[in-house]
């Protein structure tokens, strides 16, 4: 029997669903048969947690922080967070489990590919923060971001899968735009509403997937 070394914070219904499944995907193809990953799902107030982000403030830190402690009493070794945006203010905490931090990983990612530029698809605030960019040129990574028009449209896109009103038309536009930046520099992506419709091509590199491969790692 598997030891349960991993902790889901659940968050948004779709995105943290998405996980899930990838979670199970991922683990399944590890060890075969029926076999499912094995984790312990921490529920959350989204509501409460969205109305706020993605900004960081003292209340959402109060609000985090809460269910953050509860975990802490819990036997769980690793953190998995199903929401790019919110390890902003998770690096604001002291936190005493090991978060599975999307950036971390992907940045050691990039440095094992030998990779020092990437193009960033995400949120719009993510897009136009500083928050990522920061910690990538701390490693001499250099971001690169779409044009005006296309972060404008890539926003559009997020917001569409997060309310399940995205048509095969605008994924297919999607596509040929992911494809278009991929061409001299690999697109990260860092919004999981966007790795949902994650067009699986040669020069793409997901946060989300990155993540879920580094929490199976922890529980095998």
């Amino acid at each position: 029997m598997y030891s349960t070394k991993l902790g889901v914070l659940g968050l948004g219904s779709q995105t943290t669903a998405f996980y899930l499944k990838e979670l199970n995907k991922a683990f399944n193809r590890q060890k075969g048969g029926y076999s499912t990953c094995p984790f312990i799902l921490f529920n959350t107030n989204f509501d409460a947690i969205n109305s706020l982000l993605p900004n960081v403030s003292e209340e959402l830190d109060h609000i985090v922080r809460a269910y953050i402690s509860e975990i802490e009493k819990t036997d769980v070794e690793y953190l998995l967070i199903p929401n790019i945006t919110l390890h902003e203010t998770i690096d604001r905490l002291k936190v005493k489990k090991s978060i599975l931090h999307p950036v971390s990983i992907c940045i050691s990612k990039l440095k094992e590919n030998k990779w020092d530029k990437i193009v960033l698809f995400g949120s719009l605030h993510t897009m136009q923060s500083n928050y990522i960019r920061n910690c990538f040129s701390e490693n001499d990574i250099e971001v690169l971001l779409p044009s005006e028009e296309d972060m404008q449209f890539i926003d559009t896109v997020r917001k569409a899968v997060y309310a399940e009103t995205q048509t095969e038309e605008l994924i297919k536009k999607y596509h040929l735009i992911t494809d278009k930046y991929s061409v001299n520099h690999p697109v990260l992506l860092a919004c999981t509403e966007l790795s949902i419709f994650n067009p699986n091509t040669k020069n793409v590199l997901d946060m989300a997937q990155l993540q879920i491969e580094e929490a199976v790692k922890t529980v095998l």
